[in-house]
Formats: structure tokens, C-alpha cells, sequence
């Protein structure tokens, strides 16, 4: 979370102690424990997203398996979240990050989570607690005064009898005190502490491939601040670093990027600012490390427009360039992300999770394919934030709602977790999406209908080559009758594509300039119109009409 508006005068040295880090919270953070009133009720059974809701929670194509008051999770409010999948029993885990301690959630039955115990802070409650896993080990950090880092042995959640207990740590680690978060690169074995107050409040280099004797091994601190990063062996496009363990920071208002190969002799290779630059606060890598999704968490608040990703291209680390932005449909603020395959997984504060196709990330295109938000009854601005001229309800742009999530288990639930409405645990259906791609037609108009529903939407592509009816705004459940109209010019004489979400298809297409009409009856969601006999030449107008059950 943002937690630095300015500094104040006075040295900061560079070396593993006595840096300083000066720090300040948003004023209105004080008005998060009056907040825990509006906590809602516990859903008593898991509920499916169906006409855009599912338990009272607005919602698109991700169900509500579960959701757990945080009073039942150790009490206080929660931050940040990360999961473990047991490798003996295959059960998975979610680590529920609160502000008194650690939770530990058994999701064996996800409808039906189960609290085995809690790791109490090393110190004093905090806002701010973050976590991740190592060769089934997990390291804390807050922000909370002279906590250090804590290490739990994961193994211990196996043998549980009567939950829930009470943890004590494996191990401490406590060169430093305070940290914002902490980055683990599973494949070196380096945890990197950043926001310390040593090291400038950058790369805190921890040696921990041997989870329960953690080491200091140097710091990275040519660009101050860091408040998060990614690490990782880079295999990435650029030549020149393949094979380097490389960290790419977050650092308030640059994405900055550093070789720490060498930990003797860590460099910064690039340092990069942005259009619309006000708080760096998190990205991820695509996972051919080609791209880069960052999210700034104030710019919402600034300049007033929805949530925006702002999308690198690093097909040159030494200069990684910003090819362009995703804008959202709601102005919540955008506060972490994570990329699982075709798809980036974003916790939005107020408008909960947010899912997102990246297939075209290289031109800089981003889709909406699913939603679910955590924090419906955002009536009012609780702390005060109204920004003026905000890209939608000013009530949107507030610090509450979910913090983080965590997509990676192989059951494919994600888990969330909010400040104050406790842990949800939800499944996505990414695979129901309506709409299809076009080879050889500039699409000029798609129209999107629901004919069970009555609903229409429009889309003016302009001149792409591809449509999404949902991101659009179409609403639909299994079954509903669809049809979508799709317009547009040839742009050669072979028109064909293919479709999404829809079963039992049935295709027409139509040469508007000509007059002719052909069916052209898909195969495994492909169609062609010129195979079906279709003439086109380069120019034509060109409808392409379809029919079928949203599946």
C-alpha cells in the first residue's frame, strides 16, 4: 500500500544498518478501524455468479466458493495474501496476512475452509504484512517496529489435530527491523526485504537456501526506495541477460531494473519514468518475461480517470520502453497484480478482483474477462477521497476492498483477501467468454444481443480484427440465446475467424455489396465464409452473422 509522500532532511547510508526511511501514511488510513462495522455477513453456502451476482456480490464469470469473516481468522484486518500446496498431501493453503499475525487456511474443501492456526507478529500489529514461500517455508515481514522476518516450516499445518492453534516461528531473521514486502526467487534461493530501513530502503539480500539459517548478503541501494519487485533467472528476449537473475522494482515513480547476478556487485541497468507517473507501486512479468504490467497506485487519485495498467515492452532491459495502457471500467485504485498464463489477476481495492486476457499484450491490448467485487457497498466515501472529475463514482477511488490475491493453485480457486470483509475464496470460469477473431475483415460494428435477456450492446472496433461481447458489457448465463452481428470491409478475398463461448453455433455470412448469403457451419469454433463459397473481393462490406447457447 502507499505509504510515502515525501521525505524529510537527514543522511540515509546505504549499509545493511542505520539506513533511515522516512515514511508517512495517508491521513485517512486512520478511519480503517471504524470501518470494521461494514464487514459483510458470511454467505452460508458457496453461491454462483448468475445475473451478475452471486451472494449479494457483483460479479462476472467467477463464483463465490466460500468467505470467511476475519474475526474467524485471528481477528484484525487483513492485508496481503499467498498460498502453499502441501507436497505430500496436495492439500492447498492459503496464508492470510492480518494485522496481528499470520493465518493459516486449510482449502481442501473450498466451500468449506478451515482455520488451522495463526503465527502471531513478531512484535506489534501493523497495517502492512507480507509474505511468500520457499521449498515449503514461508518469510514474514511488516512494517510493524523491530519485526525482522519471520520463518514458519509449512510441514507443521499437516499434523494439526484440533484446529484451530497457535504457532510459534522456525526461525528469526532481524538484521532488519520494519519492511514493506519481501521478493523470494525460488530458483536462486535469494529473498530480496525491500522498504527496510536498511540498505536506502532498497534490496535487502537475504541468502535463505537453508530456510531456518537465513543470511545477509549485501545491499542494493543506487536508487533509494524500493517498495516491491520482482526477481527471477531472466530467460527473457534481451540476449545480453539471458541466463542473469535480474529485479525488476517498483520504486515510486520509476519501473527500475537491476542485475543481481553478481551479489558482490549488484547494477542497475535501467531506470525508467512514465506518462502519468505518481506512485509506482507493483507489477508482474508476462511469462515469457517479454512484458511488464505495472500498476501506479495514486494516479487514479490525480488525474481522476479509471484504473490504469501501463504495459512495458522488454524486448531491450537496457530500455525498456511503455508501449501503452489498459483503462478499466470502474476508478477503483489498482494495487497488486499477478500473471498466470494468458491472463493477469489484479486486486483492485474497491472493485475487487478483476481478470484480464493479456493475448494481446505486444499491442499493448488488454481485455476484461472476469470480475468479482469484494466491496459492494462502497455507498459513501468512508475516508474522505472525492476526487473531482474521477473517470467514474468518486466513492470507487478509496483504500478498501481487497488488498491482494493469490491465483496459483493447481485447483484453479483463487483466493482473496480484503481489510476488513475476511477472506473470499472464488472460482473463475475463464473459459466462458463471447465474442471471436476475423481474418480478412476490418471490423467496422458488432452488435452483441441477448435475446433470453433482451440486452444489447455495441462496439465500434475500428477496424480491428477481434470482438469480446462481455467487454463490451453483455451479461449472460449458461444457455441464454446469443447472437452477435459483426460488420465490416474485406481486406482480401478470404473472410473466416473464430468464435468463443458459444455452443451450437450456426454462421451466415453475407456480401452486402453483392447480395450473396452463404452458411458457413463452424468446426471446433472456426468458420470460414470464402470456403462456403462466399465471394469477396478487397473492399467489400461484409456481415458475418451468428447464432448460438452461451456456453
Amino acid at each position: 500500500m502507499y505509504d510515502r509522500e515525501g521525505e524529510s532532511s537527514g543522511a540515509r547510508p546505504s549499509g545493511p544498518t542505520g539506513a533511515r526511511q522516512v515514511r508517512f501514511s495517508v491521513p485517512a488510513i486512520a478511519g480503517w478501524c471504524a470501518l470494521a462495522a461494514l464487514a459483510l455477513a458470511t454467505p452460508a453456502v458457496a453461491q454462483p455468479c448468475v445475473g451478475g451476482t452471486a451472494g449479494g456480490y457483483p460479479c462476472w464469470n467467477i463464483d463465490l466458493l466460500a468467505q470467511v469473516d476475519m474475526s474467524e481468522l485471528g481477528g484484525g484486518g487483513g492485508n496481503d495474501i499467498w498460498g502453499w500446496t502441501d507436497p505430500v498431501t496436495g492439500t492447498e493453503y492459503a496464508i492470510v496476512g492480518r494485522t496481528t499475525g499470520t493465518a493459516f487456511v486449510d482449502l481442501s474443501d473450498p466451500e468449506n475452509p478451515v482455520y488451522v492456526g495463526n503465527l502471531p507478529t513478531d512484535s506489534f500489529s501493523s497495517p502492512w504484512r507480507d509474505m511468500k514461500v520457499y521449498q515449503d517455508h514461508v518469510f514474514i515481514v511488516s512494517e510493524a517496529s523491530a519485526h525482522g522476518m519471520q520463518v514458519f516450516d509449512l510441514n507443521e499445518l499437516r499434523d494439526v489435530a484440533n484446529p484451530p492453534v497457535t504457532f510459534s516461528e522456525s526461525a528469526h531473521y532481524g538484521i532488519f527491523g520494519p519492511a514493506h514486502n519481501i521478493v523470494i526467487n525460488e530458483a536462486s534461493g535469494y529473498a530480496y526485504a525491500v522498504g527496510t530501513q536498511t540498505c536506502s530502503g532498497g534490496l535487502h539480500v537475504v541468502d535463505i537456501s537453508s530456510p531456518l539459517a537465513p543470511s545477509f548478503v549485501n545491499c542494493f541501494s543506487a536508487d533509494g526506495y524500493t517498495h516491491d519487485a520482482q526477481c527471477v533467472d531472466y530467460h527473457g528476449p534481451d540476449p545480453d541477460y539471458q541466463g542473469s537473475e535480474i529485479c525488476f522494482n517498483s520504486n515510486e515513480d520509476t519501473l527500475t531494473i537491476v542485475d543481481v547476478t553478481n551479489k558482490a556487485n549488484m547494477t542497475q541497468i535501467a531506470k525508467k519514468s512514465y506518462p502519468g507517473s505518481v506512485y509506482t507501486h507493483q507489477g508482474w512479468l508476462t511469462e515469457d518475461q517479454a512484458h511488464f504490467l505495472l500498476d501506479d497506485e495514486l494516479d487514479e487519485l490525480n488525474f481522476g480517470h479509471n484504473t490504469r495498467t501501463y504495459i512495458w515492452d522488454l524486448a531491450d532491459l537496457d530500455d525498456p520502453v511503455m508501449i501503452g495502457h489498459y483503462t478499466g471500467p470502474v476508478s477503483a485504485i489498482d494495487h497488486n497484480q499477478y500473471v498466470l498464463g494468458d491472463h493477469v489477476y489484479q486486486s483492485n481495492y474497491s472493485s475487487g478482483l478483476r481478470i484480464l486476457d493479456i493475448t494481446g499484450i505486444a499491442g499493448a491490448s488488454l481485455e476484461e474477462i472476469a470480475f468479482f467485487d469484494v466491496y459492494p457497498g462502497d455507498v459513501e466515501a468512508p475516508i474522505g477521497i472525492d476526487p473531482p472529475g474521477a473517470g467514474g463514482p468518486a466513492h470507487e477511488e478509496i483504500f478498501e476492498g481487497t488488498w491482494s490475491n493469490y491465483p496459483y493453485y493447481a485447483s484453479g480457486i483463487v483466493a482473496v483477501n480484503t481489510f476488513d470483509d475476511g477472506l473470499f475464496i472464488l472460482q473463475p470460469h475463464l473459459g466462458a467468454v463471447l465474442g471471436g477473431t476475423t481474418s480478412g475483415l476490418d471490423l467496422r460494428r458488432v452488435v452483441c444481443r441477448n435475446t433470453s435477456t433482451g440486452q444489447n450492446t455495441n462496439i465500434d472496433p475500428g477496424g480491428a480484427e477481434s470482438w469480446s461481447c462481455g467487454g463490451a458489457g453483455l451479461a449472460w448465463d449458461p444457455g441464454d440465446k446469443i447472437r452477435e452481428i459483426v460488420d465490416g470491409l474485406a481486406n482480401s478475398s478470404n473472410v473466416a475467424g473464430t468464435l468463443s463461448g458459444l455452443a451450437g453455433a450456426a454462421v451466415t455470412c453475407l456480401n452486402v455489396t453483392s447480395g450473396q448469403s452463404v452458411s458457413a457451419p463452424p468446426a471446433g469454433g472456426a468458420f470460414d465464409c470464402t470456403a462456403a463459397g462466399l465471394g469477396v473481393s478487397s473492399g467489400d462490406r461484409v456481415r458475418v452473422d451468428v447464432r448460438g447457447l452461451a456456453d
